[in-house]
């Protein structure tokens, strides 16, 4: 028999040229197609967190003093209630996983999933996470700062400061992918729909018309996310793709 392996090339036949393996950049974003055209299985990390948000929200129904020693309590709360409640530093990280209500939790779900999913796929799960833990803390931050300043003592709670770190993350990765605001049920690109976003919280959050809300806080996420992003060099036109 003719070895196959030795067999001569058919004179002007097109030759297949071998396959080039180029090793891949580890810490380099993984390219991608609009996540809203498909339906993939929901990552890891986005899921473990939506499942850390139900648990702590039934936990805390089902035990109301949870909102004591995890909640973001300002840094002078300790004094204003006789030491009744306080700032504890992991309250920075533990008061994403509370929620005010039923409907607060599912806003930020729903927003978790739509977007920490698409993220969790260009970034990776280690990446992702960390990326989501700062935007958690500096949204913390924004919220200290801004209790310090008015002198407020309430608690704050919610996945709202790394949502919103989130979702400026998706407008830099899908700057065209189309997004609605509620009240104006018209597709805009997204990053669009995140400048608009960011200057109605500003305006809210300076004037005060919403109470009850972390402005700031969903603000300071950003900033936060805006931050590593830069230092990430994202923001960069080598980086920067459309995906």
């Amino acid at each position: 028999m003719t070895d196959p392996r030795r067999v001569a090339p058919v004179p002007g036949a097109r030759q297949k040229k071998p396959a080039v393996t180029v090793a891949a950049d580890p810490f380099a974003p993984k390219m991608m197609g609009d996540p809203f055209l498909s339906c993939p299985p929901m990552p890891p990390i986005t899921l473990a967190l939506i499942a850390a948000n139900v648990i702590g929200f039934l936990l805390q129904s089902a035990v109301p003093g949870l909102l004591g020693p995890f909640a973001l309590w300002p840094l002078g709360a300790a004094r204003a209630t006789g030491g009744q409640v306080g700032f504890d530093l992991w309250q920075v990280v533990t008061y994403a996983f509370l929620h005010g209500d039923l409907v607060h939790l599912l806003f930020n779900m729903f927003a978790l999933y739509m977007f920490g999913g698409a993220l969790e796929r260009v970034y990776g799960a280690r990446r992702y996470l960390l990326y989501y833990v700062v935007c958690v803390i500096s949204a913390a931050i924004a919220q200290l700062l801004v209790a310090q300043m008015t002198g407020g003592i309430y608690p704050t709670v919610g996945a709202s400061g790394g949502v919103f770190g989130l979702l400026l993350a998706y407008a830099v990765y899908f700057p065209d992918s189309k997004l609605m605001l509620i009240f104006l049920p018209v597709p805009i690109p997204s990053r669009i729909f995140v400048a608009i976003y960011a200057v109605i919280e500003l305006y809210l959050g300076v004037t005060g018309t919403q109470a009850g809300v972390a402005h700031f806080a969903h603000l300071g996420g950003m900033v936060g996310g805006a931050a590593l992003l830069a230092y990430w060099g994202a923001f960069s036109s080598r980086v920067r793709r459309r995906y």
